[in-house]
């Protein structure tokens, strides 16, 4: 979650508003089915070698039935050629997170590990002994087991519960035909040079922006951002005319969803005092909660925010991509996506932002007192993946600062692409003042 504070009375000229798109309308329980049954994605890892490798999953948080029920939260099973059943990834890998016990969909999962590249002897080992032992369950699998190789060597982060997903798509259209969706072996569009890693923003947040992503850049129909994933195995644009037409209810799902509250007591008295130092000086940016609330809907550039600019040097950087991407399927009518790179971050709603550490684009800064006062942030730092602790204080992970980088084993805002500088205009503010902002921010 990109956190931004403008301690200014007037919006300043260089802000950019960011104009609506025209959004698809669904049927929001429709949607939240398909999101944890559906087969967007149609090829995946045969069911019984899954479980064979993973063990069934027995805590079933959403509830379901039959093989469904086995998998965990991220997957689903599908039936597919020859009737044969696959596991697929799903879009909670990423947008669910356990909070003190409870499955809270729509959170970015911040405890992700892709710090490592998988063991591709091994994987391969496997694929070989399933191609040779059970043929039907290889050429079901066959399209999943090849983009997966072609994609997951590449995406290697620096530190945990940061996420690779925008170099995700832009490794896939290297490997699709912009008009037909067809797989190519080898990429036509210059990869990534560097991962950018990021946090993942809260899916309750869609519903009042009119841009996709901390850059803004995902601009038009958001349903069809939100399917991107299924360029990991689709044939054609058949079967993506076929996914598409859930995705209007699948983001009627994601509209619907409300952040979750504060669940400890509220010093009322200060939140009121904390309001008012947020009405006056962080309102014009991130907007008014309550009655009549308003959200402005502002890019921010970067020579402002100062924050760390890889990821909007990178999508400026990368103009194959936005080319690919607006010729491509995504940009056809009736429902059109399109890309538009800026130089700068998108003010997001606070809305449950109690919630979502860590903070900034990148998850470089864990709780919202570092924010706020910049003195405070650690440059190296690590939490508790295991049994995390979340301070209701100070909101956001406890963690433990260290002296050195310790390697991927801690976050290391000395890299780039990871920094944890700019965004000083919390430092403005008095001990007590911040005190009170934080006691508010607890209500939004």
């Amino acid at each position: 979650m990109i956190f931004l504070l403008a301690f200014n009375k007037e919006t300043p000229d260089v802000y950019t508003y960011i104009q609506p798109g025209t959004q698809r309308s669904g049927d929001s329980a429709k949607g939240y089915e398909y999101l944890i049954t559906g087969d967007f994605l149609s090829s995946g890892f045969p069911y019984k070698y899954f479980i064979m490798a993973r063990g069934r999953d027995t805590n079933n948080y959403l509830g379901r039935t039959g093989k469904n029920a086995t998998v965990g939260v991220g997957y689903n099973v599908i039936a597919g050629p020859d009737s044969i059943d696959m596991v697929i990834p799903t879009c909670l890998q990423c947008h669910a997170q356990l909070f003190d016990g409870k499955l809270i969909v729509g959170l970015g999962n911040t405890y992700v590990d892709f710090r490592y590249p998988p063991d591709m002897k091994t994987l391969n080992a496997g694929i070989n002994m399933i191609r040779l032992t059970a043929p039907k369950q290889y050429r079901a699998s066959k399209a999943f087991f090849e983009s997966f190789r072609s994609v997951t060597p590449l995406l290697v982060t620096e530190a945990r519960g940061v996420n690779p997903a925008d170099a995700l798509a832009a490794i896939l259209a290297a490997h699709r035909d912009p008009q037909t969706l067809a797989w190519v072996d080898e990429p036509q569009i210059t990869l990534p040079s560097q991962m950018v890693a990021t946090d993942v923003p809260a899916w309750w947040l869609l519903k009042k922006k009119n841009a996709m992503f901390y850059t803004g850049f995902g601009r038009g129909d958001f349903a069809k951002f939100l399917m991107a994933s299924n360029m990991l195995t689709v044939t054609d644009t058949a079967e993506a005319n076929s996914v598409n037409s859930h995705f209007g209810d699948v983001l009627a799902y994601i509209r619907s969803i409300q952040p979750p509250k504060y669940p400890k007591p509220i010093n009322e008295q200060l939140a009121a005092k904390g309001k008012q130092v947020f009405d006056d000086n962080c309102s014009k940016c991130h907007g008014t909660y309550g009655d009549g609330s308003t959200y402005p809907n502002l890019l921010i550039p970067g020579d402002v925010i100062q924050t760390d600019s890889l990821l909007f040097n990178a999508n400026q950087q990368n103009p194959q991509f936005s080319e690919w991407f607006n010729k491509s399927w995504f940009s056809q009518l009736p429902y059109v996506a399109h890309i538009e790179a800026s130089n700068g971050y998108v003010a997001p709603p606070l809305d449950g932002v109690w919630i979502t550490a860590p903070y900034f684009h990148n998850g470089s800064v864990p709780t919202i007192e570092t924010v706020l006062n910049s003195k405070l942030r650690p440059k190296y730092w690590t939490r508790n993946f295991t049994a995390p602790e979340y301070d209701y204080d100070k909101l956001g992970w406890k963690y433990v600062s260290l002296d050195t980088p310790s390697g991927k084993s801690a976050y290391n805002t000395s890299l780039q692409g990871y920094g944890n500088y700019g965004h000083y205009f919390g430092d403005v503010l008095t001990d007590k003042e911040r005190k009170a902002v934080i006691e508010y921010i607890k209500t939004l």
